[in-house]
């Protein structure tokens, strides 16, 4: 009988088969035969260039041998844990500013058929940008910003990309100094040398990007780090290397060193030994601009100087907003004569609705054209409440995702407060759900994919942003229809943040009649089941055309989940589907919906699935359970008592009131606190 192996000796030959699949190389500067090059790039002084001043060209620069990035143990196949370190400079053609930017890309081959120059930075072009066979993974160092716009404008940011250019994550570039909280901002296009470090732990799955100057040690803190899972996206074989594009505003973009190591912490270059490219020449034409602009600055001061004195005479006349030292902090900030000019001085012409924190106007920035939607809010806040209501907008500010209403920025002029959002042209749900305008009635195909696109919104803001968000005011007003038909959630006023693996502290009951959740209207505290079952009243509401609240013979008004879940308990959901579809509709899909609703509306919190659960519903990657599992005797008694508590809105209340055909009812402030 043989000796039986020791547990070390186990572990140490899993440790070398691993290490045998590793890879890990240095390039403190390069040689012609290190990478594979392709499109503009070439090598220059132990630099490879990807990029000329040319305008509408890319560069590529690959490693040659892929790379396996998967370790294969007795239980499971995971990703590993890899890192890479690498500098880079990137130069403007002249003193306006450059574009478009670097990207490290890791990709399942070096060709790319068909990729175009500007912000698909040689990788991808208009037709294959959202493919999820394109098993893209992306690191930008962006530097012109406009993806998708009209109009291309100055940018300055690190965003994580998956399979196209519409980031997932982004920042603007700054690196945090070691002993402190307080980020350094500077620019990514200033022609010096930029270091930047990826670093994946594929045993927590958490992505981190930093990024400082040559000068400065890698920040302990880095600039972005977000769960990212990459399990589904990677080949076994992938291939690591770097792209970059100009379109109409040029750079030079250059990668001057590069560490890599597939299964481990990167090695450290020698900055010390860094290539030097070679200086990018102006023309005679930008000389002759800089001498008439000497020319003409010298004139200008002496023209302040003697304005010095007026400014300082009439001074008293002129209004300034004051600034206090929270607001400081709070990043994009528009100045109120903007705003103003945008809204044609907030002129009801251009307003689209009101609501209980404000009204909102259509607005044009004057400065690039672009369409904005703008929240006036009135000036009954305190001033600790507007420090609080700040210090949540430089948090919400930073979401980032497309079936989300962003937040662009923000205003405050005395107590006056004003949020800057993007103006999403087809209006709100509700409208096209209940009121259509001549001839646009929403399709099946329609509705369900904005289900979908709210779905992955409400995902993103409970498990993958850096914070978990309870938005506390889902329902089809508040959300928005682009112009592509896809859905997207507005309206933050209500939300709420903490940190994961915490519980919400919230005490109030906010929301809407007919969204709120029974243990919230009992306990009055959040959480992220109670967004599932405000949003399990929207999937109802969008396949039945129905507000939250319905007409009953013989009951009266009553909310929308009783009314069909006893229809799904006669055998009869099919009666719920809106009218106004016709027969045209999938019935298997319809029937997952109209269940999937009352599954979310589940009376008990912890049997209402997860978003990423209902994800997985929506796309058809899982089964629903059967309408019989929500346990009707439990539904019907919490629904009951329910009933009785909205009672006093749905029939007694004289401040309550209905709102057209969705029949969405607005809390008594009397009974239930609402705002903030």
């Amino acid at each position: 009988m043989a000796p039986p192996i020791s547990i070390s000796l186990v572990f140490f030959l899993l440790c070398l088969v691993s290490k045998s699949h590793s890879l890990e190389f240095t390039f403190n500067g390069f040689n012609q035969s290190d990478l594979r090059l392709a499109g503009d790039s070439a090598m220059k002084d132990r630099a490879v260039r990807l990029t000329s001043t040319t305008k509408n060209i890319f560069g590529r620069a690959f490693y040659p041998s892929p790379v396996q990035f998967f370790t294969n143990t007795s239980s499971a196949r995971n990703i590993s844990s890899f890192s890479t370190h690498f500098v880079f400079l990137i130069a403007p053609s002249g003193s306006s500013r450059g574009g478009h930017g670097i990207a490290f890309t890791v990709a399942p081959s070096m060709e790319f058929p068909g990729a175009k120059a500007g912000h698909y930075l040689g990788i991808l072009n208009e037709s294959n940008e959202e493919n999820k066979s394109n098993r893209l993974f992306m690191v930008e160092f962006d530097t012109v910003n406009g993806y998708k716009e009209a109009s291309d404008s100055e940018g300055n940011q690190v965003g994580v990309n998956v399979n196209n250019f519409l980031s997932i994550e982004s920042e603007p570039a700054a690196y945090y100094r070691d002993g402190t909280d307080r980020k350094r901002d500077f620019r990514l296009e200033s022609g010096n040398p930029i270091q930047a470090w990826i670093d994946f732990d594929g045993l927590s799955g958490v992505l981190n990007v930093t990024v400082a100057p040559d000068s400065e040690p890698k920040p302990s803190r880095p600039l972005i780090s977000r769960p990212l899972s990459l399990n589904q996206l990677f080949l076994e074989n992938m291939y690591v290397g770097f792209s970059a594009a100009t379109g109409e505003k040029t750079s030079s973009h250059y990668i001057l060193a590069w560490s890599f190591n597939s299964n481990g912490i990167a090695p450290e270059l020698d900055l010390s030994t860094l290539p030097i490219p070679p200086k990018v020449k102006k023309s005679p034409s930008s000389r002759l601009r800089i001498h008439a602009l000497i020319g003409a600055l010298s004139a200008v001061v002496l023209l302040l100087l003697v304005a010095l004195f007026f400014v300082v005479m009439y001074r008293r006349r002129l209004v300034f907003e004051s600034l206090e030292d929270w607001e400081l902090d709070c990043p994009h900030r528009f100045s109120y004569k903007d705003l103003y000019l945008a809204t044609k001085g907030f002129r009801n012409s251009e307003l689209l609705g009101k609501g209980g924190f404000g009204a909102v106007y259509k607005g044009v920035l004057p400065s690039t054209g672009a369409e904005v939607a703008v929240k006036k809010i009135g000036s009954n806040n305190s001033r600790q409440g507007m420090r609080e209501f700040a210090a949540e907008i430089e948090s919400l500010g930073r979401l980032r995702h497309k079936n989300l209403v962003n937040l662009q920025g923000w205003c405050k002029r005395e107590n006056d407060l004003l949020l800057v959002y993007d103006y999403i042209p087809n209006g709100s749900l509700d409208s096209l759900l209940f009121k259509p305008r001549s001839g646009l009635i929403l399709t099946w195909e329609q509705r369900y994919n904005i289900l979908k696109g709210i779905a992955a919104g409400l995902l993103y803001l409970h498990e993958e942003w850096t914070q978990v968000v309870i938005h506390r005011d889902i329902k089809s007003s508040n959300v928005l229809i682009d112009g592509d038909m896809n859905g997207r959630l507005g309206d933050f006023g209500l939300a709420r943040l903490y940190d994961h693996q915490e519980n919400s502290h919230t005490t109030h009951v906010v929301g809407t009649i007919g969204y709120i959740a029974p243990e919230l209207a009992q306990t009055g505290k959040a959480s992220t089941s109670s967004d599932v079952f405000a949003y399990g009243v929207l999937l109802l509401e969008v396949a039945s055309g129905r507000g939250s609240v319905v007409s009953d013979p013989n009951k009266g008004r009553i909310m929308l989940v009783e009314w069909i879940f006893e229809l799904a308990q006669a055998g009869r959901i099919l009666d719920a589907v809106d009218l106004k579809l016709g027969s045209g509709y999938d019935v298997k899909e319809m029937e997952m919906v109209l269940g999937l609703g009352l599954f979310c509306c589940h009376p008990i919190a912890d049997a209402r699935p997860t978003m990423r659960q209902i994800a997985r519903y929506l796309n058809g990657d899982d089964l629903l359970p059967g309408i019989d599992k929500l346990g009707s005797d439990v539904y019907l008694n919490a629904q009951a008592k329910m009933s009785r508590f909205m009672g006093v809105f749905l029939g007694e209340s004289n401040t309550t009131s209905l709102h057209g055909s969705s029949s969405a009812v607005e809390m008594s402030s009397s009974s239930i606190q609402g705002g903030r």
